[in-house]
């Protein structure tokens, strides 16, 4: 019996969304405190060498300052690695702030001052003086090639290249078609809305109540009770809205460092919020240098498959992400060979940002997959289909599902794709040249291990509790409409909590793993929820539910009913009335089923098609028209989910087009610290985008049938607007971005 209430693939508008419009939404900066002292940094000026002397005298004398710190007098912290090593953490030595005399990067903190307020704070910090012993820096990833090397202990197992099967090198010198290239991506560098801060709020009876932007609270929590010592039940974070993170908060950053550390030093309520230059000098997509290599018969059918890639790290942690292992799963072929190094340079350690690695990776093999297409002399889509495969030949596993040819075919249709002619230039608009390129995408769908509360209580209200975040991806919502169609309410009669240390356990969010986890834990305590239920309405006198099992019950209109026959039923309110209750409340804890992970692979996929307008004369790049495809299994809410895919679809155009993270390799310094001089694409460059989520039922990936969004919607985007550029003028840029420069200075190929 279908019920017409049910909320679930409905596109629900945000639940949290009028107090963001409204501004009563409070960020992580936007937390006061009686007594509160503020905090700034004083950045490092050089990228590597040593302090030789920090002159303070001039700002302890400002009006208003409280206290300066530095590596001279900054206060004891944990001395071990494992203290300050959070739950994302990388392999190397963690970074310390004012650990001591050596500077690592630009921009690293090397001084702390504390006041009365944040003007004085940040006026007092441009009159710290400090001497540097500067070293000469090495910035420069192409320079540094020659050094690079294999991780010695891995960041996961996943992200280390599979063994290679058949013999690459061998079936590559026999094809009848071959590409070889080296495809460069610039640094790229986090610009969420919010910057970070953290706001501490010391309670009279000495518990802290942390505000923090952050993607895991309870990541924080940890992370602060090890550097310090502190009583984890003495801590409390809380991130209950993050205005954006894209991956930059998935590790704690030194203003939660400084803003616990002066408020325990100096028994007051603490604020730190960092500046937008600042930001620049946090997590950033490391440069990276791929050389891919693609054989194929005369029909089009890969013969070999060679990746190698080598990206940036820092001096004092081996940052890694899965950049070329996607090259040996997306299409079928026997003879691959892939490997993966990184090279250190004097920068701040690389971070995950949306799609780490496969944004990276992907662009170079579907632009290789572009080049062999031409190289053959078949339709680039047509080469993609040939070579289609229904298994993961990497880890030799069956795939859940995989609904990429309807990728191919719903977005190949809607964009218009058979009417695009082959010759590159062979398109024209006035003084336009006009490209269409596609690509291909995939991201791993993943869950890992959550929990969840949801209480039902005798008014037929719901709450969902747990510590989920909500970087604006719609946490909040899907999680309400989970809730309120396992009790078809509305959704307006469900409370969800989120964003708290204290409360059920969840990972941080990121890998598009949240829904799946966290949803999936909704929905097995609300089972829980309606199992109690029905042991109580067994109890009561008369009941119809005498041998009624709980998968043939469930709750429409307030009454427990039969599925089978909803005339059958008692009111929960006098179910929980009669067994004395005002509430039931269940805990629920999932994970990835190990089984099915052994013997199945899980991904999302994508088709993006790419239409592109370039002036012939001043070689200025439009993307005029995206049609991205989506196949990511049970879609809970269709507004929130094209959110997600439009979001990264303007990424990915940035990727190509726009985000290049300058240094000066002279001193190591990042010379476009700021929105004005780092671009990121602007409302003029973004034009039409459509997003088509094709069906896909997928019960193994996860209990909802939930295969994630956040990434999948970047990945692939870079390539097809490098391979549209192509298809318009016959010019193959393969260093990323595509600016206007390298655009005049490009020759067509011949």
């Amino acid at each position: 019996m279908l019920n017409q209430s049910r909320t679930v693939g409905l596109p629900v508008s945000r639940i949290d969304g009028p107090l963001k419009v409204t501004g009563r939404a409070r960020y992580a900066a936007e937390h006061f405190g009686p007594g509160m002292l503020y905090g700034h940094v004083v950045p490092a000026t050089i990228a590597t060498g040593r302090i030789r002397a920090i002159h303070t005298a001039a700002a302890e004398h400002f009006p208003g300052v409280v206290k300066i710190y530095t590596h001279e007098n900054r206060p004891k912290a944990a001395y071990r690695d494992s203290k300050w090593k959070d739950a994302v953490a990388l392999p190397g030595h963690p970074f310390r702030p004012l650990e001591n005399d050596r500077v690592l990067f630009d921009g690293q903190p090397v001084a702390f001052v504390v006041a009365e307020s944040p003007e004085a704070a940040r006026d007092a910090a441009g009159l710290v003086q400090v001497e540097y012993a500067a070293e000469e820096p090495h910035t420069d990833l192409a320079a540094q090639m020659h050094e690079s090397y294999e991780p010695p202990v891995p960041r996961m197992k996943q992200f280390m290249p599979p063994p290679p099967r058949g013999d690459a090198e061998g079936a590559f010198t026999a094809a009848a078609h071959k590409v070889s290239a080296d495809y460069v991506l610039s640094g790229e560098h986090h610009n969420p809305m919010e910057l970070f801060a953290a706001t501490v709020l010391l309670e009279k009876d000495g518990t802290l109540t942390i505000h923090d932007k952050t993607q895991g609270s309870q990541n924080s929590r940890d992370y602060v009770c090890g550097v310090f010592g502190l009583d984890p039940e003495k801590v409390v974070v809380k991130n209950t809205f993050v205005g954006g993170a894209f991956g930059q908060a998935l590790r704690p950053k030194h203003q939660l460092f400084f803003a616990v550390m002066a408020s325990l030093d100096l028994n007051r309520s603490m604020k730190v919020e960092m500046t937008r230059q600042e930001m620049f000098y946090l997590t950033w997509r490391p440069s990276c240098i791929q050389t891919v290599s693609l054989a194929a018969d005369t029909e089009g059918h890969l013969q070999a498959v060679m990746h190698h890639a080598v990206h940036a790290t820092s001096r004092h942690e081996d940052y890694q992400e899965n950049v070329a292992n996607w090259s040996g799963l997306a299409y079928k072929c026997d003879n691959v060979k892939i490997s993966y190094e990184i090279a250190k340079l004097d920068l701040a350690t690389p971070g995950d940002m949306r799609a780490p690695g496969a944004a990276t990776g992907i662009t170079a093999l579907e632009t290789a997959m572009d080049e062999l297409a031409y190289a053959v002399g078949i339709d680039p889509l047509e080469l993609r289909i040939r070579n289609f495969i229904h298994r993961d030949q990497n880890q030799d596993k069956a795939i859940t599902s995989k609904a990429l040819h309807a990728c191919y075919r719903e977005g190949a249709a809607r964009f218009g794709w058979p009417e695009r002619t082959a010759a590159p230039r062979s398109m024209r608009e006035g003084n336009d040249l006009v490209g269409w390129g596609m690509a291909g995408g995939i991201w791993e769908a993943m869950m890992s291990k959550g929990e969840a509360k949801v209480q039902l209580s005798i008014d037929g209200s719901v709450t969902v509790s747990a510590a989920a975040s909500d970087i604006g991806t719609g946490t909040y919502t899907i999680l309400g409409q989970l809730a309120a169609e396992a009790f078809d309410c509305p959704v307006d009669a469900v409370r969800v909590e989120i964003g708290a240390s204290d409360l059920p356990k969840t990972g941080v969010e990121g890998g598009s793993w949240t829904a799946a986890t966290t949803g999936s834990a909704v929905q097995a305590a609300a089972k829980a929820v309606i199992k109690t239920l029905l042991t109580h309405a067994q109890s009561m006198e008369n009941s119809p539910f005498e041998d009624a099992k709980e998968q043939q019950v469930e709750i429409a209109e307030g009454r427990l009913v039969l599925e089978s026959n909803h005339q059958i039923g008692v009111s929960t309110a006098d179910i929980m009335q009669a067994a004395g209750l005002e509430a039931i409340e269940e805990h629920a804890k999932v994970g990835p089923d190990m089984l099915t992970m052994k013997q199945y692979a899980s991904y999302t996929h994508s088709a993006v098609f790419v239409e592109v307008k370039v002036d012939e004369e001043l070689g200025i790049v439009r993307v005029t028209r995206v049609v991205s495809a989506i196949g990511a299994g049970r879609i809970l809410n269709p507004k929130t989910a094209r959110s997600q895919i439009l979001g990264g679809i303007v990424m990915g155009i940035g990727m190509a087009l726009h985000e290049e993270g300058m240094i000066d390799h002279r001193t190591g310094r990042i010379m476009n610290h700021n929105l004005a001089e780092y671009h990121v694409p602007a409302h003029a460059d973004i034009h039409d985008i459509e997003v088509i989520f094709v069906e896909e039922d997928d019960n193994m990936a996860s209990p909802i049938g939930v295969k994630g969004l956040g990434e999948i919607g970047i990945v692939g985007v870079a390539a097809a607007v490098s391979n549209a550029i192509f298809h318009a003028t016959g010019k193959r840029i393969r260093n990323l971005p595509i600016t206007v420069d390298k655009m005049l200075q490009s020759e067509a190929v011949q």
